[in-house]
């Protein structure tokens, strides 16, 4: 450290720019070094390090949702914040996550034997830098105490880009414009910088350009491959185990405290990670140690507005200082974490926070699906009922058009949050299925599920199933989504035209309380575009897929005596 080029960050906090550690391939990345005051302390007192890694430029440092690492230093730690390989002024090559476990592993144990160090580790971010903490800690580096990963996914086919077969598109395709943006500018490769820079500019159109493999901006000598890798490897399987540590997870062995958002585009990633490490850790230890903060808020920015919808002051909470209090748990001693509940979650409707030692997994509230053959719409005569039928059922019929699909909330952008489906709710390309209004509050906390009889006249398909609370003064708001396509879902049998088939997948998960008054209610499509890719209805892969495949297919929800189907919820009676 040459103390003379250290930058004053004010109350003590120095700045150390452009540090480079040498890789074990020799490879060397740069990080930024923020070291907190000395004053009042022995002469060289160590104190341990929070580690950052990400592929945006270490000067940003996820401040879009974190305080500034100045912040984390002035209150006792050695912040440092790393380009990861191939990104800002590290060298290498930058394929996402496929690095990312060795560099972490090899960082971690660079910083321990800087002399500021005392030997304790804690890597924090969000996103994908939540995912260079799994690989990280998955290298069990000495050293590394605890990690706090923020929406994110450990699984990276079910968590991240793919949901049982379908494609997460508008996420996927915006972050690898982005993504390869950056590529091409770091490679001066002018005009596909020029073709990413156009795409990204209008990125709310860039989902309608077909086939979405051969987008131009995809394309250009120099760029590298991994978002087309991304588009063919749509099954799961070795490429994807490779990336990620979802075949790993005994592998490691820290505390972690996962934050999510119940409308954030990885929220089951989040979820699925809290509960895969409390079950499959490897040690007692760490399955013991894992907790899970759980907001109302999508991936940028966390707070109380999404859209028109207000959660209210308590939506506000100080991440900031919560995992503060973490770090100072592991790597201080201070105790700050003893006792405290293991998840700590937001109830929507109630805008209030709720605490529990575990997260549900089981559905036992069982609401069945009646009609007298005409779902179709809010102006349709589909209901929800705690009764099964004794008796046969009309099905319920509509037709799914790949040219008009059922657009997903948020719209054409695909921006998540609690939006309102009544005007969307009037298509006959959807299914509608309420309650009677509640005579008594009902809480839903956990992963809703859902169990469709449904055919198909063609034998590809998609069903979406989406949870709304429908008000009392005719808002719909949205709480959650799942999907399902036939070729992921039936991947173990095969799947016919015509014939009924018991489509069993669950939604997002989320903490609700519908009101008294309120109505529980249950959306059936076939498509939620552009949140995820649309079917074609042909042989052809979605992503190779043009107009010219698009085939329209009438689809079959069945319900009765002999086809029960139902909407799954983990709900109890709401507490005073």
């Amino acid at each position: 450290m040459n103390e003379s080029s250290l930058v004053d960050c004010g109350e003590g906090v120095r700045l150390e720019r452009g540090v480079r550690a040498r890789m074990r391939d020799g490879v060397e990345l740069v990080s930024d070094h923020y070291y907190p005051p000395q004053r009042d302390l022995p002469q060289r007192c160590t104190q341990p390090t929070l580690l950052m890694r990400q592929p945006y430029g270490r000067d940003i440092a996820s401040t879009v949702v974190y305080a500034h690492p100045v912040w984390f230093a002035r209150h006792g730690y050695n912040v440092v914040i790393q380009d990861v390989r191939g990104r800002g002024d590290s060298g290498g090559e930058f394929y996402p996550f496929r690095h990312e476990g060795a560099d972490g592993a090899d960082t971690i144990a660079w910083l321990r034997a800087r002399p500021e160090s005392n030997g304790r580790v804690g890597m924090y971010g969000f996103s994908y830098q939540g995912m260079t903490q799994f690989l990280a800690a998955a290298e069990q580096p000495e050293g590394l105490q605890c990690i706090s990963p923020g929406m994110t996914a450990f699984d990276l086919y079910h968590g991240w880009f793919y949901h049982q077969g379908a494609l997460r598109l508008a996420s996927t395709l915006g972050w690898g414009l982005q993504l390869l943006k950056a590529d091409a500018r770091r490679k001066k490769l002018r005009e596909a910088s020029d073709r990413l820079e156009q795409a990204w500019t209008q990125l709310a159109s860039q989902t309608s350009v077909l086939p979405l493999r051969a987008h131009p901006a995809l394309h250009g000598e120099g760029l590298p491959s991994y978002v087309l890798d991304w588009l063919d490897h749509d099954s799961p399987g070795k490429y994807w185990n490779s990336l990620d540590v979802s075949e790993r997870l005994g592998k490691i062995c820290v505390p972690a405290l996962h934050i999510s958002g119940w409308y954030d585009m990885f929220l089951r990633g989040s979820i699925d990670g809290f509960l895969a490490l409390r079950k499959s850790a490897g040690s007692e230890f760490a399955r013991e140690h894992q907790y899970l903060l759980a907001g109302p808020w999508v991936h940028i920015p966390w707070g109380d507005r999404i859209g028109a919808a207000d959660f209210g002051p308590e939506a506000l909470v100080d991440t900031d200082t919560i995992q503060l209090r973490w770090f100072d748990h592991w790597l201080k001693d201070s105790g700050a974490f003893t006792g405290k509940a293991r998840v700590r979650h937001f109830v929507l409707g109630e805008n209030c926070w709720s605490e529990a030692d575990i997260f549900p997994t089981e559905a036992e509230y069982i609401l069945f699906l009646h009609s007298e053959g005409r779902a179709n719409s809010r102006k349709g005569t589909g209901t929800l009922s705690l009764l099964s039928s004794d008796a046969d059922e009309p099905c319920d019929i509509f037709v799914h058009d790949p040219e008009v699909p059922v657009i997903a909330p948020g719209g054409p952008a695909a921006a998540s949050g609690q939006f309102d489906q009544a005007a969307l709710e009037l298509g006959n390309n959807v299914l509608i299925y309420s309650t009677e209004p509640l005579e008594k509050p009902l809480w839903v906390f956990g992963i809703p599920r859902v169990v469709l009889y449904c055919a198909t006249s063609l034998g590809t398909a998609d069903f979406t199933a989406k949870l709304v609370r429908a008000r009392p003064n005719g808002a719909a708001e949205f709480i959650c989504i799942g999907i399902a396509r036939s070729n992921r879902l039936f991947a173990d049998t095969k799947y016919a035209a015509e014939k009924i088939h018991r489509w069993d997948f669950s939604l997002d998960p989320t903490s609700c309380c519908f009101a008294k008054g309120d109505r529980i209610r249950l959306e059936i499509a076939s498509s939620a575009f552009p949140l995820f890719d649309r079917n074609p209805g042909s042989d052809v892969p979605s992503c190779q897929a043009t107009s010219w495949d698009w085939q329209r297919s009438t689809q079959f929800v069945f319900h009765g005596k002999v086809c029960p189907s139902a909407l799954y919820l983990p709900a109890s009676e709401a507490p005073e």
